[in-house]
């Protein structure tokens, strides 16, 4: 994973809202009517959020019917937390890092 790819999720992690409904979606699937449920935003405002979280590529949307499934795109997960586990702190003159 790249940095910039690493950048858009962070991004798109640093809003609330879009966090809390990974987490949601890391107990699998949901529709976007469960999401919706969760919060209070309007539909607008939900879809505008799973944009972003698709377009980064951590969450994948699939059409049935009328309703839009989204669930969490694992392979894009691992690799930003192998990204973010390789990230390390060593301690620098006069520096603290724990």
């Amino acid at each position: 994973m790249n940095v910039m790819d690493v950048a858009l999720i962070c991004k798109a992690l640093s809003d609330s809202n879009r966090l809390q409904i990974v987490q949601i979606l890391s107990d699998g699937e949901r529709c976007g009517c469960q999401l919706l449920e969760q919060f209070q935003i309007t539909q607008p405002t939900l879809s505008h959020h799973m944009k972003i979280l698709c377009e980064c590529g951590l969450v994948s949307a699939r059409k049935e019917g009328k309703w839009q499934h989204y669930s969490l795109n694992c392979q894009t997960l691992r690799a930003f937390q192998s990204f973010i586990a390789g990230l390390t702190c060593t301690k620098q003159d006069g520096g603290y890092c724990d």
